[in-house]
Parts: structure tokens; C-alpha cells; sequence
């Protein structure tokens, strides 16, 4: 077909490319998010291991304590008892925190 080529279309193909054009969409939304929420499978090791899962992520972005606490606005202190369970992190602490991984809270929820 050369530039400026018409196709016609009945309104029932046209509705019919209309849907499915929209599925496509939702389709590629949600393998999007799909392939966000996946956890590294370093992370993931570690976390199957034993670590926690802020500090298997944060040895993950190659980050200290400190950087880490600088970047999420938490205290290293209160970081380095979240990571040793003793303190469970309150939910305000957990966001900054994922949100400084770039990642969803839900990822650094263990049970």
C-alpha cells in the first residue's frame, strides 16, 4: 500500500480492530507489570537463604547502610533492625525504602 491509500472497513470490523487492539493493550499492560514485579533471582536466593529481604536487595544494588538510609530518608540504625528482625518497619519506613529499590512494598513483606 503507498502513502495516502484508503482501506474502507464495515463499523463491525472496525468495532471488531477496536477490541481487539484494546485487549493487545491490557495484554501488554499486565506482562508489563509481570515482568516489574519479578525479584532477582540473586535476591531471591539470598532471601530463600535466610537474608532479609532489605538487605538481600540492598546487596543486590550494591548499597551500604548508609547510602541506603541516605537515599530512602530512613535511619541507618532503624534500617539495621528491620534488616536483623528485631524491628518489622513501620509501613511509611518500608515504602521509602522500596521505593528507593524501584520496587513494590509487597517485595520486602516476608512470612
Amino acid at each position: 500500500m503507498s502513502a495516502g491509500e484508503t482501506v474502507t472497513l464495515t463499523r463491525e470490523e472496525y468495532d471488531a480492530l477496536i477490541e481487539r487492539t484494546a485487549e493487545l493493550e491490557d495484554r501488554l499492560a499486565a506482562t508489563e507489570a509481570v515482568e516489574d514485579a519479578r525479584v532477582p533471582h540473586e535476591v531471591a536466593l539470598a532471601i530463600i537463604d535466610g537474608a532479609s529481604p532489605i538487605r538481600a536487595f540492598r546487596d543486590h544494588h550494591g548499597l551500604t547502610l548508609r547510602e541506603l538510609s541516605e537515599c530512602s530518608g530512613v535511619a541507618a540504625s532503624y534500617l539495621s533492625e528491620i534488616e536483623q528482625g528485631r524491628k518489622p518497619g513501620s509501613v511509611r519506613a518500608l515504602a521509602r525504602i522500596a521505593e528507593s529499590f524501584g520496587i513494590a512494598v509487597d517485595a520486602l513483606l516476608s512470612d
